[in-house]
């Protein structure tokens, strides 16, 4: 068993090369007949094989042992996971919810899950999922592999160590982690760890275009994270979950699954530390889209429009002059689900929106800032603001989000939340 390494490389959608043992990798990059070290070579495709090259997603594993060595899949019961969206009805309700709570039993990562709301699925190749975890204890013999759509990790409270096929990321508060459909993983923890999933059905994540922002902004492909080849080798008794088609099933294995000692290739997690955002903002008048926070993006089929964008709102300097300067009130065409990592939210400074918590606005509904932020902004002195001490972030899509009935039933739901708006007083004067 090798030491867990915890090195990386670093720059998105890189054509990588990494070995936990020198000179494993074949020379030329091909398949040879026998692999060194008596190593297995199998092909992991994220993507169909004849899209163009540059939405080629493919990685070439060389294992002790392959992947199809494993027993019989059976259903697992899991409460929390979704295999629809349909059960409810998406509605124009604005809604929140509080922070869920912690685990009282111990509960690892796969079990801390509870569909909240989604739309889409993994049968349709679009749309997303999003789930929200709460966990106190490590999965020490289980593994798990998502079949369904690539994962997108938003850590609210305790460090995830995540160990992978590809080898391991260490993921605290203010980073994101994304692990691409298929691969397998477990998480580790030492501590209660709590966060948000946004499982995405379609597209992978890319960067998002810059347009007329040019060459520099928002997230760098530098800052993007992978890890090194760091194999576990491995007998005994292990569990292999996999949510597939929208249910989970499990398998037995005689061996730990991590036991990929090198690979190479440009479909692999990834990690991103949300504080190197390279934010764009007025220096002048009014307010830019919010499209200007776009961090991932994965395109839907409508040119311009994203089936799932990941945005965040972090520290930034507020300078517009003569402008009501929070989030404006607005009605649009994505639906917006948010979430609070920590501080308080410059839309919300009446409360309610806690870190851990959530909100969702559908499509067309309005929304904006509470009435309390609204008497602030209306008579604050505008000079430059420096906005921090806060971390926050929307899962937006271009379709409908509907929650699911347990998200609707949940005592964290607050079904006083329109309240927040009704004290706005009515000051025309014509």
């Amino acid at each position: 068993m090798s030491a867990l390494n915890t090195t990386y490389q670093s720059g998105f959608g890189n054509e990588f090369a990494s070995e936990a043992i020198e000179n494993t990798l074949p020379a030329y990059g091909n398949n040879p007949q026998k692999p060194a070290h008596g190593l297995y070579a199998e092909q992991l495709s994220g993507s169909a094989f004849t899209v163009s090259r540059r939405e080629n997603l493919r990685t070439w594993l060389y294992r002790i042992l392959p992947s199809v060595k494993h027993g019989a899949f059976s259903a697992y019961k899991h409460a929390g996971i979704a295999s629809h969206f349909s059960d409810t009805y998406a509605n124009p309700n604005q809604l929140r919810w509080s922070p869920c709570e912690m685990p009282t039993q111990k509960t690892d990562f796969i079990d801390g899950l509870i569909a909240f709301c989604g739309n889409g699925g993994a049968d349709h190749g679009s749309g997303l999922g999003v789930y929200l975890y709460a966990a106190n204890t490590s999965m020490t013999d289980r593994y798990f592999y998502n079949a369904d759509g690539e994962l997108l990790i938003v850590p609210q409270t305790g460090a995830l160590d995540i160990r992978t096929e590809m080898g391991a990321l260490v993921v605290t508060p203010g980073e994101i982690c994304v692990i691409p459909r298929g691969i397998k993983f477990q998480v580790m923890c030492d501590e209660d760890i709590r966060g948000y999933i946004c499982e995405n059905y379609g597209h992978p994540f890319i960067l998002p275009d810059l347009g007329p922002i040019g060459a520099n902004g928002l997230a760098n492909p530098r800052d993007f994270l992978y890890p090194t080849a760091s194999y576990e080798d491995q007998s005994g008794s292990y569990k292999l979950l996999c949510k597939y088609s929208g249910r989970m099933w499990q398998s037995d294995l005689d061996h730990n699954p991590l036991n990929v000692v090198a690979w190479h290739g440009n479909y692999a997690p990834y990690k991103y530390d949300l504080s190197k955002f390279n934010v764009m903002n007025t220096v002048s008048f009014d307010h830019p889209d919010p499209s200007i926070f776009t961090v991932l993006t994965s395109p839907s089929n409508t040119q311009g429009v994203a089936n799932v964008d990941f945005v965040v709102f972090p520290p930034r300097w507020m300078v517009a002059e003569n402008t009501f300067r929070p989030p404006y009130f607005h009605r649009n065409c994505m639906s917006e689900f948010m979430g609070l990592i920590h501080g308080v939210y410059d839309g919300k400074e009446g409360g309610g929106f806690a870190p851990g918590g959530s909100s969702l606005h559908n499509r067309m509904s309005p929304h904006g800032p509470d009435a309390k932020t609204v008497e602030k902004a209306m008579s604050a002195d505008l000079k430059p603001q420096k906005i921090k001490g806060t971390l926050a972030f929307m899962f937006e899509s271009c379709y409908a989000i509907h929650p699911t009935q347990a998200a609707m039933d949940s005592d964290q739901r607050q079904h006083d939340y329109q309240s927040v708006w009704q004290d706005l007083p009515h000051m025309f004067d014509g």
